[in-house]
């Protein structure tokens, strides 16, 4: 499973990651292991880790190329301002490397209990 996430140690990140690593063993459990990924270092991500004490994995594409694939590099709009970033989004990926399924501008908030419903979905 893949979360793509905007910035370390920013409030929405911080709570994502978070919740993550709160049902990190649920995960394990349906044969998912969870990877962030975002445009910071590595440097960064674990410093963000050691803060927080996050179990998730957390991968650096500070040149965007993973970023650009999965579409999610893209023009936003911030107070009136237009500048690229990371639209947050979520893909579960088979171990034959197919999407399987996707969420799009996610809302941190409920996310990982879905993320987990359609583990569960999938499993059955």
């Amino acid at each position: 499973m893949l979360y793509f996430y905007p910035k370390d140690n920013t409030s929405g990140c911080t709570k994502e990651a978070k919740d993550f690593t709160e049902h990190i063993d649920e995960f394990r459990e349906l044969g998912a292991v969870v990877i962030g990924v975002s445009p910071d270092s590595q440097n960064s991500h674990k410093k963000f880790k050691e803060k927080h004490g996050l179990k998730v994995k957390l991968l650096s594409d500070e040149d965007k190329e993973v970023l650009k694939k999965y579409g999610v590099w893209q023009l936003k709009k911030t107070y009136g301002k237009e500048h690229y970033g990371v639209v947050r989004s979520t893909f579960l990926v088979s171990p034959e490397g197919e999407v399987v399924y996707e969420w799009r501008k996610v809302k941190v908030k409920g996310h990982v209990e879905n993320v987990l419903a359609k583990l569960k979905e999938m499993k059955d």
